[in-house]
């Protein structure tokens, strides 16, 4: 007897769809906050640069990538999967609201940015439950060996993406305003938060009520309902005794306590800083360290370390598209842009694209009949929208790209540039030279210090704004840069780790991403705007300086890597 979530079987079933949307929406509440975070504590705040890039910016992405690991421990081990998404997507909406408080009290700075710190943390934590369960369940859509997977997987990926580009562009046209006079509106600022909290209580809702009917295996049984009671069994050998490994966790946990204060009194970090750089120190030394490792595991639990070293670099520079070149968008890029048109075009306009998107999407996977109807309705509405807009003569006039828009450029160019990246992976890999995981990491990094060379060309001797077509280049080769780093650097977890680590193994993957937004936090903060800054006696007195800084590191990131490979290939075995 098929499920309800049965459909044709040349697609892919409705439940793909169900996690599709519901993430799209998480992203798009994500991104399109994140977009306007530095600029709101900035512009509305009136913080200073570095704190808005280093204290808040980093501090919180920071611990967005932290958080996932409590988030998947709840849901392995007391919750499932569903219920962690469900208190995650609600915890991300309240934390979006009070963002809406804060903006709504600028009258009262002290009070809003208070509340402000109370929804960033709200938010990381929501994250942390939300983030690792839904894309875990995706697979169990599928029956065992099913080659449609790898293409599920691509799809969920672009609804990660779809939503990363949508919701700069909403939350960043409702919230960033300017007045006759070119300056921030900072009264706007809450409706870009608003929109970013009806985005993830939409999302969140749309899953409680298709979940039952449409997020099944196969044989129609629901997929996350209660704790994965297969991550608790041992898939390797003996596990350490009880004794050892409790010794083990009491001395790295004493290791991490100590780096936290060595962290705060020597190195001068805050304290989110020095919590996450000191956690990330004693749960890399309790796995590397690990007893019951063999010495072939070992060796491959070495590489990936050294790859997640790596990714660090990787990531602290590409994160600067939320803080620093979101300030150099707003201050430093002729975003001079002039449209004039009927907003009853920009209605229908939308439509267009909208209708574009489901038809190629409803020809790839099953679409559940409520939201065929839901969709319908809101063309209709879109439609009539439109219509009163003509009739009422309502113009839509833009004078300039708002900066919030240029954090969905990312996401434009990786759905246009993954279907030929994927492309020409598979052609090398037909004629024997397709390079490893590592080396084609070591190139994503160079992509990355060619970005930053580009740009760094762009301001280099230049008095006043800069065309936005640099900022659209180096957005491009990052992209590239990233499509070669990041997927491939997953794969290479599942590739390599001990099947009794995969799991904690991935979290020290997302674990290397909270450390490289604090860290790239703390070098955003280094943005010469109120005078020269220093990094280890490196001085920094304008753009051309700050941009060189991101290629020099890269660019030794990736010689480094690249030198490494060869003796990480070894230890990898027959992986690629």
């Amino acid at each position: 007897m098929n499920s309800p979530a049965a459909g044709n079987p040349g697609k892919h079933p409705k439940g793909l769809f169900v996690l599709f949307f519901t993430e799209m929406w998480e992203r798009f509440s994500y991104y399109g906050m994140r977009a306007l975070l530095v600029l709101y504590v900035v512009n509305a705040l009136m913080m200073k640069d570095d704190y808005a890039n280093d204290g808040v910016y980093g501090s919180y992405t920071g611990l967005a990538f932290l958080t996932p690991l409590l988030g998947g421990y709840f849901a392995d081990r007391l919750w499932g999967n569903r219920r962690s998404i469900i208190v995650g997507g609600f915890m991300m909406a309240a934390g979006q609201l009070l963002m809406f408080f804060s903006a709504s009290l600028l009258n009262n700075i002290p009070l809003a940015h208070s509340i402000m710190w109370v929804g960033l943390a709200v938010l990381a934590l929501g994250t942390g439950f939300f983030k690792p369960n839904i894309s875990s369940m995706v697979g169990g859509l599928y029956p065992k060996g099913d080659k449609r997977l790898d293409s599920a997987y691509t799809i969920f990926y672009m609804g990660i993406n779809l939503g990363a580009f949508i919701g700069p562009l909403v939350c960043g046209g409702l919230g960033e305003l300017y007045d006759v006079n070119n300056q921030p509106v900072a009264g706007a600022f809450k409706w870009g938060f608003m929109a970013a909290a009806v985005a993830m209580v939409f999302g969140t809702v749309f899953f409680i009520f298709l979940k039952n009917k449409y997020v099944v295996d196969p044989q129609g049984n629901g997929i996350g309902i209660g704790p994965n009671k297969n991550n608790l069994k041992e898939a390797g050998p003996a596990r350490e005794n009880t004794k050892s490994s409790f010794m083990a966790v009491a001395i790295w946990s004493g290791i991490g306590l100590a780096m936290f204060f060595v962290f705060r009194y020597v190195g001068d970090l805050d304290w989110i800083g020095c919590f996450i750089f000191s956690v990330a120190i004693a749960v890399s030394g309790l796995i590397l360290f690990d007893q019951s490792l063999t010495p072939s595991e070992r060796g491959r639990v070495i590489v990936i370390f050294i790859s997640a070293f790596f990714v660090i670099f990787f990531w602290a520079a590409f994160e600067q598209a939320g803080s620093s070149l979101t300030l150099f968008a707003q201050r430093n890029t002729n975003r001079s842009y002039e449209v004039h048109t009927s907003m009853g075009n920009v209605i229908l306009f939308i439509l267009a694209i909208a209708a574009v998107l489901y038809y190629f999407l409803q020809r790839m996977m099953e679409i559940p009949s409520e939201l065929k109807k839901l969709f319908t309705g809101l063309g209709i509405a879109a439609v009539l929208l439109a219509v009163y807009y003509y009739i009422q003569g309502e113009a839509y006039d833009l004078k300039e790209i708002p900066a919030s828009w240029f954090n969905s450029v990312n996401s434009m160019w990786l759905i246009l540039s993954a279907p030929f990246l994927s492309q020409l992976w598979q052609w090398l890999g037909k004629h024997n030279i397709e390079p490893s995981s590592p080396k084609k990491q070591s190139f994503g990094l160079l992509l990355l210090a060619a970005g930053y060379l580009l740009i760094a060309y762009g301001v280099k001797d230049v008095v006043g704004t800069v065309s936005m077509m640099w900022l659209l280049g180096l957005y491009f080769l990052h992209t590239v840069g990233e499509l070669c780093l990041s997927p491939i650097g997953l794969s290479l977890v599942n590739k390599l780790a001990p099947a009794r680590f995969t799991s904690i193994l991935m979290g020290v993957w997302f674990l290397s991403n909270a450390v490289a937004n604090k860290f790239g936090g703390r070098l955003g903060a280094l943005l010469p705007s109120q005078g020269p800054t220093q990094f280890l006696g490196y001085q920094i007195n304008n753009l051309y300086d700050f941009f060189m800084l991101f290629v020099v590191m890269s660019a030794i990131a990736a010689a480094l890597l690249f030198s490494l490979s060869y003796w990480m290939e070894k230890r990898m075995g027959t992986v690629k």
